[in-house]
């Protein structure tokens, strides 16, 4: 049966006008969307507020980075350059003597620092180090930096090199990061530079390390 020529034209208006309805809510979400602080936009806006902060952070945290690679490459540095220096056998010979002359000879402290390796205590060692590239300090800005570098690095409970000190040193340190000197860390320094004096040091001296390296350089001396 054929519908009357008035039913077909209401329906094709109806159809017309749904059309024209979802065209206007397309077109009124698409202005939405583009207008800031409107509709979905809310949504949109995080997302690009999240990227620029993101980029801001990540800025920052690459200018951290490269203020602590320049330090610890200094670090690593000072340790390359004392790997670089041959030790005499007079030298070799004067680290049995004491911890302390061992510790004051650059070769000494390199040879000493690879034994640590072995034991996978090194840290004891660069955080020494650092300490004694730290107390070299005037600058207060710089001082500050390099105290909260050296905190992160060997103080802090969550660093993977974290130095073993006592409760009480800890305090002390503490109360020195509240306004940092040159000084902060002068007992934590003691204390992990008597730790290897009575632990670590006896081993060197009976070690392959020192072996094999005494008996190098005495070869090299008898053939010159």
């Amino acid at each position: 049966m054929e519908k009357p020529m008035g039913s077909e034209r209401m329906e094709m208006r109806k159809r017309q006008m749904s059309v024209q309805q979802d065209s206007v809510a397309g077109t009124t979400a698409l202005v939405q969307n583009e207008q800031p602080g409107q509709g979905n936009h809310g949504s949109n806006a995080c997302c690009f507020c999240w990227c620029c902060c993101c980029s801001c952070c990540w800025n920052e945290d690459r200018e951290e980075r490269n203020r602590r690679a320049s330090y610890d490459f200094k670090a690593e540095g000072n340790a390359d350059f004392e790997e670089s220096q041959k030790p005499s056998v007079e030298d070799v010979r004067s680290w049995g003597q004491s911890f302390d002359k061992l510790m004051l000879c650059p070769s000494g402290r390199s040879a000493f620092r690879q034994f640590l390796r072995t034991e996978f205590s090194e840290e004891n060692m660069l955080f020494w180090l650092a300490c004694e590239d730290f107390t070299k300090e005037t600058n207060k800005s710089i001082i500050e930096e390099k105290a909260r570098v050296i905190y992160e690095d060997y103080i802090s409970i969550l660093s993977p090199k974290e130095v073993s000190l006592d409760s009480r040193v800890r305090e002390v340190i503490n109360r020195n990061m509240q306004e940092p000197s040159s000084h902060t860390f002068d007992d934590a320094q003691l204390q992990i530079y008597t730790l290897m004096q009575r632990d670590s040091y006896p081993r060197f001296m009976n070690s392959p390390v020192y072996i094999s390296l005494m008996n190098t350089v005495s070869e090299q001396s008898v053939e010159s």
